[in-house]
């Protein structure tokens, strides 16, 4: 391993060497994230998951940097040309962009003007001139006419030489890097709506004249504005500077300016002067600013789409650790009008016990007749819940479970509506269809929905996250780092709670630490031919599941009421020997040891530790043999929505609901609140204090209470509060609303207007 990667990301992560060091070779030797996280404390020093995820994510970054590094070095050399400086000052680079600037002018070029003015000679021109300016452009261009060459004239000669120049200055690596950060740390990204796009595109209004510093635009409004242009609606152009007063400031030549001082150039008078600044501007226009204004959009949109697939994972996170209502037999109900509302009986392992269809509703209005049907399928599979999907007719729907609870109190039945985002994509999976080959999609839908409730993490890994709906401009950003990024998560979630080996389905299986889709079939087949695991060990008789796999999983699969009371805990297979010597030492069997509280605070860590258990871990097994194979998840509660309240249209503002937080962004939260419409709390209406991460008050999932700002039915946007004091009087709907008057606190930048008036005003002129 590089000595060097090994120090970077020491320092990048804040952590020593020997941390590092110990999680890489980990890492390729195999391990898992999770399980280094959790079974390698004592190698890596403690190193959480977060740190280990950055880690991974960044040794690969680092090792494709190596491997670049070496491949120019080698391309170089071979044209002869690697002199000590430029070796030195490419060992030196720290990212892909730096070291492809100083590799640039060695980079092998298509034909172009300034190479075919190199073969007509010219080149010797381009120098003197540029070395000297005090030599007459015309009188010393005179030596290089050349009419074979289509340099018949003085002025095609000049011409010429110039793109030679042009080349040479733009290909200078120092002088790029220090233009770029400029443009970065000044530079102002314009858009307006193409003409005749108006309507069209009226959902991007907010950006028809806009204007801001580049780097100051959040994730959420740069992916909005590359939408918009690839939608043909907004045209974007980056200023390289902009003041509040004057825009734009690039005809001022601020850039050009900055080019001329690089490499000693001014007018002063001399023959050359007025030539070479000529050059030093069309360098700037025709090659720099064009190349750096692609550069740094791409710069923005690659920004913002980390800041996007990170928000996403945090929600998905959210969302997949949420409160399971428990194994306890459920209805699930899939709601419609026309069509019906699709039902399916689980029992308390999610298994179907029965389905069918009731028509409550328009056009049948079979209202009694449903709740008869439900109030028998509730008697005779002894059901406590009814989990209601929250698509069209939910609140009708809602509506008829609650009559149902009304009118047979003796059931005890709670019922709660949930989030049927990937629902259908589910009910037409091939996992589905090899589940339940019989069934019509929309009863499939009608499981899913019901053992959702019961636990999310387990229903919701069968479903490809991006179609779990907590994202935002999902379709916009890579789709490959999202994918990956999001598998991670589920992969952490799944292996933070742990997993029941005896009833956990395939999609769940291939998630745990070391398992794949082939182990995790193999284990459930191996399940049904052979019936339960009795313990840990078992797991070593699946085909292709050997040692080193067993490492990596065994202590996050569980066995409940098997032969080993470990098995039911998190405590790895590997330290089972230390806790039977603990319970030898203290003459107690390992049922007596495991939840007894206070004998456990009573051991002396110190005197079990030994070369492969240290403290760390030691620590973690006596709060495991505490709590055996306690879930890490909050306890379940549900919103309830107001009777009444179903549509945009019964929205007033002022009003105060219930609601679900459904997702959480940068600059807000989501919150369903039974209208078919997400509202917004704009992070300036989270709490009574600056907040400048909206997570740190809410999470996806969470059930909180709001009031209504303000209802615009036209675009179905609803704004909220979660300070319940607040006066919709004093709500100023904008892109960053304004903080209510009594609150004293700076908010995040928003957009800025006078920009956009001096742009319109520019381009009148």
């Amino acid at each position: 391993m590089d000595n060097v990667i090994l120090s970077k990301l020491a320092a990048e992560l804040q952590v020593k060497p020997a941390q590092v060091a110990a999680a890489v070779q980990l890492l390729d030797d195999g391990a898992t994230v999770p399980f280094i996280a959790r079974y390698r404390k004592e190698a890596t020093d403690g190193l959480d998951d977060g740190q280990l995820r950055q880690l991974a994510q960044r040794l690969v970054y680092l090792r494709e940097l190596a491997q670049r590094r070496e491949v120019i070095l080698a391309q170089i050399e071979a044209q002869d040309k690697l002199t000590l400086e430029l070796k030195q000052a490419i060992l030196a680079a720290e990212d892909k962009v730096s070291l492809e600037d100083l590799y640039a002018p060695y980079k092998p070029k298509r034909h172009t003007k300034a190479q075919r003015a190199k073969e007509a000679g010219l080149q010797p021109l381009a120098k003197a001139l540029f070395e000297n300016p005090n030599l007459s452009p015309e009188q010393t261009a005179a030596a290089y006419l050349n009419a074979e060459q289509g340099f018949s004239d003085i002025k095609t000669v000049l011409e010429g030489a110039r793109p030679i120049l042009m080349e040479q200055f733009a290909e200078q690596a120092a002088l790029v890097g220090q233009l770029r950060d400029y443009v970065w740390n000044n530079g102002v990204l314009a858009s307006q709506v193409v003409a005749g796009k108006e309507t069209e595109g009226a959902k991007f209004s907010d950006y028809f004249a806009q204007a801001e510093a580049i780097k100051a635009i959040p994730s959420h409004r740069a992916l909005a504005l590359f939408r918009g242009r690839n939608e043909g609606v907004l045209q974007l152009t980056l200023h390289e500077n902009a003041t509040s007063k004057d825009l734009p400031l690039d005809v001022t030549g601020v850039c050009e300016q900055q080019i001329a001082r690089f490499l000693g150039l001014q007018d002063l008078g001399r023959a050359a002067d007025k030539w070479l600044l000529d050059t030093v501007r069309r360098t700037w226009k025709v090659k720099l600013k064009t190349q750096l204004e692609a550069e740094l959009l791409l710069r923005l949109r690659e920004t913002a789409e980390v800041e996007a697939i990170n928000v996403f994972g945090l929600n998905l996170k959210d969302l997949l650790l949420s409160a399971p209502a428990g194994a306890k037999a459920t209805i699930g109900l899939d709601p419609g009008l026309r069509t019906g509302v699709k039902v399916a009986v689980v029992d308390d392992t999610g298994k179907l016990l029965q389905h069918g269809t009731i028509y409550p509703h328009a056009p049948r209005n079979q209202w009694d007749e449903s709740i008869r049907t439900l109030a028998v399928l509730a008697q005779q599979y002894r059901v406590k819940l009814i989990s209601i999907g929250n698509g069209t007719a939910s609140r009708e729907t809602e509506r008829l479970a609650k009559d149902l609870i009304k009118r047979h109190p003796a059931l005890a039945l709670t019922s709660v509506v949930v989030s049927e985002a990937g629902a259908s994509v589910y009910s037409a999976s091939e996992l589905a269809a090899h589940e339940f080959p019989d069934l019509d999609v929309s009863i499939r839908g009608a499981v899913s929905i019901a053992r959702r409730l019961q636990d999310p993490l387990a229903e919701l890994v069968k479903i490809d996250p991006k179609a779990i709906g907590v994202g935002q401009y999902q379709h916009d950003v890579n789709q490959s780092q999202l994918a990956k990024a999001l598998d991670n998560v589920v992969e952490d979630c799944v292996n933070a709670v742990g997993v029941d080996v005896n009833m956990a389905s395939a999609p769940l299986l291939t998630y745990v630490s070391g398992l794949n889709q082939g182990l995790a079939n193999n284990i459930v087949a191996y399940r049904e031919q052979n019936g339960a695991f009795k313990n840990r060990n078992a797991l070593k008789k699946v085909p292709r599941l050997g040692a080193k796999t067993f490492e990596q999983a065994a202590g996050f699969l569980r066995i409940v009421n098997g032969d080993n009371p470990l098995d039911a805990s998190a405590v790895h297979p590997e330290a089972y020997s230390v806790v039977q010597k603990m319970a030898q030492h203290y003459q107690k069997t390992l049922s007596a040891l495991i939840g007894n509280s206070q004998f456990l605070q009573q051991i002396t860590i110190k005197n079990f530790v030994n070369a492969q258990l240290g403290e760390p871990t030691l620590r973690d097994i006596l709060n495991e043999l505490d709590k055996p194979g306690r879930d890490p998840r909050p306890a379940f509660k549900t919103a309830v929505f107001k009777e009444g309240v179903e549509n945009l249209s019964d929205l007033q503002t002022d009003m105060v609901l219930e609601g679900v937080v459904t997702n959480v962004t940068h600059f807000g939260a989501f919150v369903d609140i039974g209208v078919h419409q997400d509202g917004l709390v704009h992070i300036s209406a989270l709490a009574d204090k600056f907040v400048s991460d909206p997570r740190s008050v809410v999470k996806a999932g969470d059930v909180v209470k709001v009031k209504v700002l303000s209802v615009d039915g036209t675009r179905k946007r609803i704004a909220l509060t979660l300070r319940l004091s607040d006066d919709s009087r004093d709500f100023i709907p904008t892109d960053h609303p304004k903080p209510n008057k009594a609150r004293k606190t700076t908010e995040p930048p928003p957009v800025n207007n006078a920009f956009a008036a001096a742009f319109a005003a520019a381009r009148k002129r």
